[in-house]
């Protein structure tokens, strides 16, 4: 068994954590703050793991992280997960597409296109999910049929 793991707070460590607790933070942050504070105050690896439902490990790394990267150490690092396939030159390439061709894609098409002159493979339903969260579909074809009603 190896040697218990206890960190120490100076008094301002202290408050920064416990203000974390009203702060606009994720929970997580808030949540390892939390055990880094128990801990400070006599509380065993075991028992913070017990309270917030971890493992044992899970608590051992939050405290080794709070000693090598201090604050820093509490917030997930950058750059996690899968990265896009796509660039901002592809979107804006598909948008000019859409507003300057005189013509109308669909979205297999438009994936079509994208692959040919930019090498760039998006699904149709990719593109679709993208050009709509960009506000980039749907605002020019309900302004040609409100133009065209007859009254």
């Amino acid at each position: 068994m190896g040697a218990r793991l206890r960190v120490f707070l100076t008094s301002e460590q202290n408050q920064t954590l416990l203000n974390l607790r009203t702060a606009d933070a994720p929970r997580k942050v808030k949540d390892r703050a939390e055990i880094i504070r128990l801990n400070a105050h006599g509380w065993y690896v075991g028992k913070i793991a017990a309270h917030f439902d971890l493992t044992a490990q899970t608590v051992r790394e939050v405290l080794h992280k709070w000693e090598k990267h201090g604050l820093e150490g509490l917030w997930e690092k950058p750059g996690r997960g899968r990265k896009p396939k796509w660039t901002e030159a592809n979107i804006v390439f598909l948008e000019k597409c859409l507003r300057e061709e005189p013509r109308t894609y669909n979205s297999l098409q438009l994936s079509q296109k994208l692959e040919n002159e930019h090498s760039t493979k998006l699904s149709p339903d990719r593109i679709r999910r993208v050009l709509k969260k960009r506000g980039s579909i749907g605002s020019e074809q309900e302004k040609v049929t409100k133009g065209n009603k007859t009254r």
